[in-house]
């Protein structure tokens, strides 16, 4: 039976091909110093040819393994196959696009040894476009505010963690994942330590803004049921709104005797209410449609083939 390695390398990849060589040169010659390795790339249904790459490295080097996907699942649930096929003492998370640089690594690892379980990697500087620091800031915000979990801000992938992590990553099995918030949820002892931040130099950010929103609203109803709240307190805003109008109306038709003219009235008050309903219900049905979702007990991804031995 082989020993398990020292650490395991998860890599989600998607449209990558034009990073994979040089990612792998870079991390594999981190990684010799630092013990024994695997390194785990999970392709994400790409397009182009990341998977052949993926299984070329695998037969040059068999510390490189992989699994593909049958189509494109997202980027955190290509993460969670590469937990389920770790098999490192010491787990360690990066983006294949070479912004996560592998020369940090090293002192992430230092950090982990002073005792703590999870240590995150920190951006010092952002080396990101305008838009994408400003909606990568505003999802943070949002995230922060309304997940009801305390997330590090500026978090890259790039983290290590003990294998009691992976453990319990495993055991958390729902569909709709994200996890930054599974990893902060377990609530081990962190440390944040700021590592350099690359711009992306070869093929271009699968992230945009609307896929920022979606994740942002995925984590959130994830990790906290305020937007249920939320939309109870804005029940109750619009129910007293509309009572204080009705207030108001008779205040003008009794004691000053203007007539209340009913048409704009009552258009603009069904229209607020009607808005208001169906926001609740919006949100009421996203619940619901992730109780379905686990009610199915569909796989939570598909494997088309792999390069494991």
């Amino acid at each position: 039976m082989t020993a398990a390695p020292d650490f395991s390398v998860i890599v989600p990849v998607y449209n990558e091909e034009e990073n994979l060589s040089h990612l792998y040169a870079r991390l594999s010659s981190v990684m010799e110093k630092l013990g024994t390795y695997e390194i785990i790339f999970v392709d994400d249904g790409s397009r182009d040819r990341s998977w052949q790459l993926i299984k070329e490295l695998h037969e040059k080097d068999d510390r490189v393994k992989g699994v593909s996907f049958s189509r494109n699942f997202g980027h955190h649930i290509a993460i969670t196959a590469g937990l389920d096929y770790a098999k490192g003492k010491t787990i360690i998370l990066m983006d294949g696009d070479l912004q996560d640089q592998p020369e940090e690594i090293p002192k992430l690892w230092k950090k982990l040894c002073e005792g703590y379980d999870l240590v995150y990697g920190i951006r010092k500087v952002k080396k990101d476009s305008l838009m994408k620091r400003f909606n990568s800031f505003l999802f943070w915000w949002f995230l922060n505010k309304l997940s009801g979990i305390d997330i590090p801000r500026n978090q890259t992938l790039l983290r290590i963690f003990d294998k009691k992590i992976l453990g319990v990553l495993k055991d958390m099995r729902e569909r709709a994942r994200f996890i930054h918030g599974m990893i902060a949820w377990t609530g081990f002892r962190i440390a944040l330590l700021e590592v350099e931040h690359a711009p992306r130099e070869r093929g271009v950010s699968k992230y945009n803004t609307i896929k920022l929103f979606r994740l942002a609203f995925n984590a959130i109803t994830s990790f906290s049921t305020l937007p249920l709240r939320l939309a109870t307190y804005l029940g109750l805003f619009s129910s007293g709104i509309g009572f204080f109008y009705a207030l108001y109306f008779l205040y003008k038709k009794i004691f000053l005797g203007i007539p209340v003219l009913g048409y704009a009235s009552i258009i603009v008050a069904v229209l607020f209410v009607g808005g208001v309903q169906l926001l609740i219900l919006g949100i009421m049905g996203e619940y619901l449609g992730r109780v379905y979702q686990e009610v199915q007990a569909r796989p939570i991804y598909i494997l088309k083939e792999m390069a494991l031995d």
